[in-house]
This record gives structure tokens, C-alpha cells and sequence, in this order.
């Protein structure tokens, strides 16, 4: 896929997809929930409403990974019994797609891998072992998560689904790994925990007190 400009088929306002592998977009002026063909655009839905957040990122929030810039362009809001988070796609300037995701002032960076043999959800149990490439990362949950509210540019729809299951994994010295079973097969993410300065955010949302006075 390349880039597109088109009009959003529900309101006519101009819709154009900074990330060239991107399916799903919003229109930020009727909030239209559009999805992407080969060839055309059309609407199946509207955005929800975004539960409250004291995240300072939103789209067009960039930063840098190790030193590779990125720009946040959508943005999910995973919903489950204890609570949501905020799961932020970006765009490397490269092309290559990650996710940064935040709650309650963490940071978790992922970036997906190819040619992983993951193990289907019913057969991780918590506290069991997976090995990838000479790391051992522990699963730590295996949640099923609610779509709460999408906005912006997404490599997969949401529309056509309500739940995904996600598993965390957790190898104990900073590195993470993620494993999600929307798709078949399943697909593993690894990364690391960040600190906020580390990411050398900018362009973020403003938000009273924050942040704190130094």
C-alpha cells in the first residue's frame, strides 16, 4: 500500500494516511470510523467517546527509540475488569510501525517481530516460560481486552470485532514482549520499559499541573 489523500465518504473533509501500511483511520471532523481498501475508503462506524486520561501524548506526539525518531499516528484504548490504557501506534521514519503504550505514568515500547512459533492462548498458563533468542520472558497475564475508543491510523480494524486477547510477558531485566492473538497466527512484539525522559517526547498534550515544577 502507499499513502493516500481522499475524502472522508461520510462528511466529504480531506483524509490522508501518513502511514502507508495503515487499514483503519478516523475523520477528526465527524469522527467517522473509515477503513481503508485497495482501491477506496468507507465508512463503518463512529468513534466512541474517550474514557478520561492523564496521558500527555496524543497524535502527532514524536519522540525517539533508542535514537529512532517516531511521530505518534493512532491510538487505541484497550478497556479490561481493572481498568484501561492508552495503546499508541507510531510511525518510525523508516516506515516501520511500533507501539507505545502508557498507564498511570509507565511507558512500554514494542516493536513487532517476524517468524515467531508462539504458543496459542490457551496453552500459556501465568508464571510459565517463553524463550526467544536466548532471553526467557515470563508470561505475566493473558487478558481479554474491549476496544474502548480508537482514533487515528491502525494496521489492523477494529470495527468488525469487539475483544483480542493480549499476553504479557515480562523478562525481568527491562525487556517485555507481547502477544497478540487477533490474527492467525498469533503475532509476538518485543521491547523494553522506558522512562519518560528517555523517549524525548515532544509535542505533547497540555495538561494543568503538569508537568510538576522541577
Amino acid at each position: 500500500m502507499s499513502a493516500l489523500t481522499a475524502s472522508c465518504p461520510n462528511c466529504g473533509a480531506a483524509i490522508h494516511f501518513d502511514w502507508s501500511h495503515a487499514v483503519q483511520t478516523s475523520c477528526p471532523f465527524c469522527r467517522s470510523v473509515i477503513v481503508r481498501g485497495d482501491v477506496d475508503l468507507k465508512t463503518v462506524g463512529t468513534v466512541g467517546d474517550f474514557p478520561a486520561t492523564s496521558s500527555p501524548l496524543q497524535i502527532g506526539t514524536t519522540g525517539a527509540f533508542h535514537g529512532r525518531p517516531f511521530a505518534v499516528v493512532g491510538r487505541v484504548v484497550y478497556g479490561y475488569e481493572r481498568g484501561s490504557w492508552n495503546a499508541w501506534h507510531v510511525r518510525f521514519d523508516d516506515g516501520q510501525g511500533g507501539w507505545l503504550s502508557d498507564a498511570r505514568g509507565e511507558y512500554a515500547f514494542t516493536i513487532g517481530v517476524s517468524g515467531a512459533d508462539v504458543p496459542a492462548a490457551d496453552a500459556l498458563h501465568i508464571g510459565g516460560n517463553f524463550a526467544w533468542q536466548g532471553r526467557i520472558y515470563k508470561v505475566m497475564a493473558v487478558t481479554s481486552v474491549r476496544y474502548r475508543a480508537v482514533e487515528g491510523e491502525l494496521p489492523f480494524t477494529t470495527w468488525d470485532r469487539q475483544e483480542a486477547t493480549l499476553a504479557d510477558l515480562d523478562a525481568n531485566d527491562g525487556h517485555i514482549a507481547t502477544i497478540d492473538y487477533r490474527g492467525r497466527p498469533p503475532s509476538l512484539a518485543l521491547g523494553e520499559w522506558m522512562g519518560f525522559d528517555d523517549l524525548a517526547l515532544d509535542h505533547l498534550r497540555e495538561i494543568d499541573g503538569w508537568p510538576l515544577p522541577a
